[in-house]
């Protein structure tokens, strides 16, 4: 072999071994940058996994055990036995199906057909000061609002249905219509906020009638007057002007502090202090709305709190971020209720419940068209 020829093949040699050293630099670059992009994905997955722990932390769960802020949230939280202590707050939206008009609604409420009364001002008929002046247009009104007039709702059944379950710790209601009782509810199972016309009271000697025994002198447009002195007698209604039953104050704040539910139903949260007693639950309490629109989310309704000696909740937070506890189910408030009662597969009682209301109320119905 010629010098050349060795030569050639030293530089053959040479390259040769370039090549594998180049190609296991290559491998160990690869391998490098691979062993670099585990370690990145492996930094990402954990950084993932402390953002989800830090959302977690950020995103509080929901009060009293709610899987959701909804109708179907709240009938699992009651299937599941979460509430055992349920307060209810009730206005005349429960009563308007059993043809008793609502105070504020345009055109159908109370206070919008007034006019055959010649009134200084609407809520006027429900004002202590004009009705000693002028008390003709409250008991020509009272004929019409006069219990026995009318029968209860299916919202009404609603509260006696959680009573039987043993849910139903106190109905706190606005009106005067006296349904709730006619529902089968007991006497202590009711605070009638705004009083009712069960009983009546003589404004001059404070002597005591039932009001049945009133009913057909109203009925005839006969002023009632006190047997005994003479005074006028005037049913136990709270007026404008007039302090709440003894009872409202007495059972309110501890029934609030003990509830671990509160239904707001058919109200317009616009009367205090009644409107504030939203406040005076705990703030791990939920609180469900079921109303024909959204209403209690003003800073207003805290009133009642301020008057207990508290400053804790506020109005309703819906569609507010930090809302954990506030669910409106908006809508007619019988159509909703009958919802709530199917999701909880309570249909078959609920409805034998309101069917035999029908009965024991069409009879005496009949009787009166008799």
């Amino acid at each position: 072999m010629s010098k050349k020829e060795e030569t050639n093949q030293e530089t053959n040699e040479d390259a040769e071994l370039i090549k594998k050293v180049e190609s296991l630099s290559i491998q160990d670059e690869t391998k490098t940058d691979e062993k670099e992009t585990k370690i990145e994905e492996k930094e990402t997955k954990t950084e993932e996994k402390e953002t989800e722990k830090e959302t977690k932390k950020e995103e509080p769960s929901l009060a009293g055990g709610l899987t959701s802020l909804t109708l179907e949230g709240l009938c699992e939280g009651i299937k599941n036995n979460n509430f055992k202590k349920i307060v209810i707050m009730v206005g005349a939206g429960a009563s308007v199906s059993a043809g008793i008009p609502d105070f504020r609604s345009p055109k159908t409420g109370l206070y919008h057909n007034l006019d055959r009364f010649n009134l200084p001002y609407p809520e006027a008929v429900f004002d202590i000061s004009y009705f000693k002046e002028n008390p003709k247009p409250f008991f020509e009104l009272a004929k019409e609002l006069y219990p026995g007039n009318f029968s209860p709702t299916p919202t009404h059944y609603f509260f006696k249905l959680l009573d039987n379950k043993g849910l139903l710790h106190r109905v706190y209601t606005q009106n005067i219509d006296t349904l709730e009782r006619l529902a089968g509810l007991s006497a202590d199972k009711i605070v009638e906020a705004h009083g009712s016309f069960a009983e009546s009271t003589c404004l001059k000697c404070g002597a005591k009638y039932e009001s049945e025994s009133l009913k057909e002198r109203i009925m005839h447009s006969v002023l009632p007057k006190c047997s005994k002195c003479g005074g006028l007698v005037k049913p136990d209604i709270v007026f404008f002007g007039e302090s709440l039953p003894k009872r409202f104050w007495e059972l309110s704040s501890p029934d609030f502090k003990e509830a671990d539910l509160l239904l707001v139903i058919g109200t317009s949260l616009q009367v205090q202090p009644f409107a504030g007693l939203i406040s005076a639950v705990k703030k791990t309490i939920p609180r469900v709305l079921i109303n024909n629109k959204l209403v209690g989310t003003s800073k207003e309704v805290d009133i009642f709190s301020l008057l207990m000696g508290q400053n804790t909740s506020s109005g309703f937070l819906f569609h507010k971020k930090e809302n954990i506890r506030d669910i409106p189910i908006i809508g007619d408030c019988d159509e909703r209720i009958k919802e709530i009662v199917q999701v909880l597969g309570w249909k078959d009682e609920f409805d034998l419940l309101v069917e035999n209301g029908k009965k024991k109320f069409g009879k005496k119905d009949e009787e009166k068209k008799d």
